[in-house]
């Protein structure tokens, strides 16, 4: 089993978006992601500890300018803390291991996917193609990624 875990190296390597999302609890600007677009087949691991987080088959498009998800690959690996920052009381979402930023969780999803929306920052995600899962030490969850249909 792999141990995932924070490194300062890691850290190190963040770009000054990627470590302002992930370490000091930033927000990129909607609609400016990277990954906001992606419709490639595979998943999305943490940025600095490479645990994996969400698989491209529970991506969807939700119109509020981040990548969208309605469930994480292995609940495990995502942590919930009340937020009331901003004025507003959301619920944050973070990577357990690593413990990055990744954004928030709302109840606007769709309903019948569970009713979700992990409504999460490019920043804090690096995208594993299904080609290269197994070479990469994701190849327990390619059975959870199918070959998605492009919006």
């Amino acid at each position: 089993m792999t141990t995932y875990r924070k490194t300062p190296e890691a850290v190190a390597a963040l770009t000054e978006e990627q470590y302002w999302v992930t370490q000091e609890s930033g927000t990129e600007r909607p609609g400016t992601g990277a990954l906001l677009h992606n419709k490639e087949p595979g998943i999305y691991v943490d940025i600095v500890s490479g645990e994996p987080l969400f698989a491209s088959s529970d991506k969807f498009e939700s119109g509020c300018g981040w990548p969208s998800f309605t469930k994480p690959i292995n609940p495990a690996h995502v942590t919930e803390h009340h937020d009331s920052t901003h004025g507003m009381i959301r619920t944050e979402v973070r990577s357990t291991a690593g413990d990055s930023h990744l954004g928030h969780v709302f109840p606007d999803g769709p309903v019948d996917r569970g009713g979700l929306r992990y409504c999460i920052n490019s920043a804090s995600l690096r995208f594993v193609h299904r080609d290269d899962m197994e070479v990469e030490g994701y190849g327990v969850y390619i059975s959870q990624v199918e070959e998605i249909t492009h919006d």
